[in-house]
């Protein structure tokens, strides 16, 4: 690092004021949280022409190139212990958006992305024995059933399809770990983004030419992909330049609320005061858990 000439002036890419920095990070989380939930809404407007399956084909195409691009991995270096657990987040990444975005379709964006959420909980809570653990564990089970309330016009498929990605976000968490341990830098994502791309290669070519979509559901699949996979990639990673760890895992836990607002404002969806609240109980569950989690390991 070259040394600084005394001025008042930051210089550039410097972080003047912690209090600045951190409200700064606040704004890149607010914009990421929103992009994903405002991407996954503009998705829904694709899949009367493209089908869940096609707007997953064009995300995972755009993801790749934006991962790639930002990862620059050399994949012929790989061993194999390094290459498992790659593919094995490769396939999460087809299974677990594919899972979402036809959750989206049948029981709409909120009560999707709130299900979805049980699966970072379920790693949070997973082998703990604190009794906060246990009620947070409780309570999200009973907004969940407060939430799909079993009757007979109950989307059963629907809600399967959301704790499907529930299980894949779960996995995709761990195998993360993994990956960052036996590689460096983005090279395991950014891998696995562009296998899990060519995966969708003939299923994308397939629909698209099965539909032949309009120019507008295309600029809608791929305007998801940026909004969904591009934007909150780099506000994510400024954000945690600015903010601790910690308080942006908790902070990540208001998606549900995301998703259900932009459901009502983009889809015009709308959920009853009883599922808000069991909205606000998933929330909550989870940003107990991640900080209590954090505090235990710090």
């Amino acid at each position: 690092m070259t040394r600084q000439a005394p001025a008042k002036t930051p210089p550039a890419g410097a972080v003047p004021d912690p209090a600045a920095a951190r409200w700064s990070g606040v704004a890149l989380m607010l914009g990421s949280g929103l992009s994903n939930q405002v991407g996954a809404s503009v998705a829904a407007l694709a899949f009367p022409a493209l089908g869940p399956a096609g707007v997953v084909a064009v995300r995972q195409w755009v993801a790749a190139v934006v991962l790639v691009a930002a990862g620059r991995p050399r994949p012929r270096s790989f061993t194999a212990a390094q290459w498992r657990p790659v593919l094995a987040l490769a396939a999460v990444f087809a299974a677990m958006n594919l899972a979402l975005y036809t959750a989206i379709d049948r029981i709409g964006l909120g009560l999707a992305v709130t299900l979805e959420f049980l699966g970072p909980l379920t790693v949070a809570l997973a082998g703990s024995r604190r009794r906060t653990d246990l009620v947070c564990a409780l309570a999200a089970a009973g907004a969940v059933v407060v939430l799909t309330r079993p009757r007979p016009s109950t989307d059963y498929p629907g809600i399967g399809l959301a704790l499907l990605a529930a299980v894949c976000w779960g996995c995709y968490i761990l195998l993360n770990r993994t990956v960052g341990r036996r590689l460096p830098g983005l090279q395991g994502s950014a891998t696995a983004a562009a296998v899990s791309a060519l995966l969708y290669v003939p299923v994308g070519v397939a629909v698209l030419w099965l539909h032949r979509p309009t120019a507008l559901a295309l600029l809608c699949a791929v305007a998801a992909g940026v909004l969904s996979s591009a934007v909150p990639f780099l506000a994510d990673l400024l954000a945690l330049r600015r903010v601790p760890a910690p308080f942006f895992g908790v902070f990540m836990s208001v998606n549900p609320v995301f998703a259900a607002l932009v459901g009502t404002a983009v889809l015009g969806e709308h959920l009853d005061p009883a599922s808000w609240t069991a909205v606000a109980v998933v929330v909550t569950a989870n940003a107990v858990a991640a900080s209590a989690r954090a505090r235990g390991a710090a």
